[in-house]
């Protein structure tokens, strides 16, 4: 049996007769930038996320960069984000003229450790630190509440990154309850994904959500010709924005589906591996299945052998990228960063999978990891 990593065609199947009708509108009226789909888009984002307002962008990169520009954040100031993510989240605040530190993670949830960021709080590191942006790892949400009190203490904004969390919660509670601004992406791979790059931030704040407007589209606020700031290009394709309106009918659905197939691998799998745990309250959303797993790369080799495409995320943590480097860190800076990164084993996790499929995979990664 051959298992890839993700099957997007299904979830395709389901939603082309619709997307194609749209497209087929879309591009007979040659509506390509702006208009209704993105009105709308964003207006429905934002009831589903619980939020006032949400403002759609190029990408999820880009999203952080308007994020942080839009909450005044720059040169001098140092922004403290997990030192285990993808780089994207780095490279944001690097975007806007400030200083990345690093937090190291929760060994249970993989999410930014608020004991950790208590004491770098504590410590004469804490100097200039005037936002966090804790990710929602995988699917599964952070500690808010600890890392909102924290902020609170401490005078700090903080940047949701829920780029892999569409629809994940805490305790009832969505991406930007506890922030001021909340991330996201709709890359094709994300549990609500385009067609290509696209993202989209939220937030309750009117005024923010003026400045994350004029911020996307060259500063400008309703009239073509008028630049109230000097903004940059950062806007949404209204073809995105169509097939996300689409696709977002279905989204609970199909994450019901992941956190099916997610308590599944769990249950075949709890005895002699390491799963992924779940905190009390939370709505894990599974963009990721993520095993800890000794012998990793021959391990991956074996299932690759056998037809079941298994993947790592991720491999190396940001304190030791080469582009990071300048930083300083050596091993062992961020122990439980390091050890995930060492031993994480992503397995094939898609909506329309289904129960064979499922069980080929535990069958066979049981099998080459006796």
């Amino acid at each position: 049996m051959k298992i890839p990593f993700m099957d997007l065609s299904g979830s395709f199947d389901r939603v082309y007769p619709e997307i194609n009708e749209k497209l087929q509108y879309l591009i007979r009226n040659t509506r390509f930038i702006g208009g209704e789909e993105i009105k709308q888009f964003e207006k429905e984002f934002a009831a589903y996320t619980d939020s006032t307002y949400a403002a759609a962008c190029s990408n999820g990169t880009d999203a952080l960069i308007i994020a942080l520009k839009i909450l005044g954040i720059g040169h001098g100031d140092k922004v403290l984000i997990p030192a285990y993510t993808f780089i994207a989240t780095a490279e944001a605040v690097l975007a806007v003229g400030a200083e990345v530190d690093f937090i190291d993670i929760d060994e249970d949830y993989y999410t930014l450790s608020p004991l950790s960021l208590k004491k770098y709080m504590e410590s004469e590191k804490s100097k200039n630190v005037k936002c966090i942006i804790p990710v929602h790892i995988y699917g599964h949400m952070a500690d808010m509440r600890k890392i909102r009190d924290i902020a609170d203490e401490y005078k700090l904004k903080i940047i949701e990154d829920a780029a892999q969390a569409h629809g994940s919660s805490i305790n009832g509670k969505q991406s930007g309850f506890y922030s001021d601004i909340t991330a996201y992406s709709f890359y094709p791979g994300k549990n609500l994904g385009a067609f290509g790059d696209a993202g989209a931030i939220t937030m309750e704040n009117d005024e923010l959500y003026k400045r994350a407007k004029m911020t996307i589209d060259h500063g400008r606020w309703n009239e073509k010709y008028i630049h109230s700031s000097i903004g940059c290009n950062k806007r949404m394709d209204t073809i995105q924005a169509a097939i996300l309106r689409i696709k977002l009918k279905y989204l609970n659905e199909w994450n019901n589906k992941r956190i099916e197939i997610a308590d599944k691998y769990s249950n075949k799998l709890k005895n002699g591996f390491m799963i992924p745990k779940k905190k009390a309250g939370v709505k894990h959303v599974y963009h990721i299945y993520a095993l800890q797993i000794e012998d990793r790369e021959n391990i991956i080799k074996q299932l690759k052998s056998r037809g079941v495409n298994a993947g790592i995320h991720y491999p190396l943590p940001l304190h030791r990228q080469p582009a990071l480097k300048y930083l300083n860190y050596t091993n062992g800076s961020f122990p439980i960063s390091e050890n995930l990164a060492k031993k994480e084993l992503s397995l094939p996790l898609w909506p329309e999978m289904n129960d064979e499929q499922i069980d080929y995979v535990v069958e066979q990664i049981k099998d080459v990891a006796k």
